[in-house]
């Protein structure tokens, strides 16, 4: 069974910077390394938004509104996913989560989601 969870989050100032992680179990590493991998976030009230995305063979796509500042990684061999996020911002607040695209499993899987406050 396939499991994403995601870590790293938490309550930052202005400006500041955190670093979310996310490890996928249940699969070989294979199906890992031909899937796309993706953070999406949700504010309180608003619609689950695309962050960033990592390609399979690994172009990136970002949001407008954190071009720049945040970076999608992903390594292979430990079958994670990273988002490294700099000079945050209040407007960045809210539930991240990473999402797995299998190319091989042909299905979307979703981790539980990570809290990130950004103080003003």
């Amino acid at each position: 069974q396939v499991h994403l969870v995601e870590s790293g989050g938490g309550l930052v100032q202005a400006g500041g910077s955190l670093r979310l992680s996310c490890a996928a179990s249940g699969m070989i590493l294979s199906v890992f390394s031909s899937s796309t991998m993706g953070w999406y976030r949700q504010a309180p009230g608003k619609q689950r938004e695309l962050v960033a995305q990592i390609n399979i063979d690994g172009p990136t796509d970002y949001r407008d509104s954190v071009k720049g500042r945040f970076t999608i990684s992903k390594d292979n061999s430990r079958k994670r996913v990273y988002l490294q996020m700099n000079s945050l911002k209040p407007e960045d607040t809210g539930v991240y989560y990473c999402r797995l695209r299998s190319r091989s499993y042909g299905t979307d899987y979703w981790g539980q989601g990570t809290q990130v406050t950004v103080s003003s």
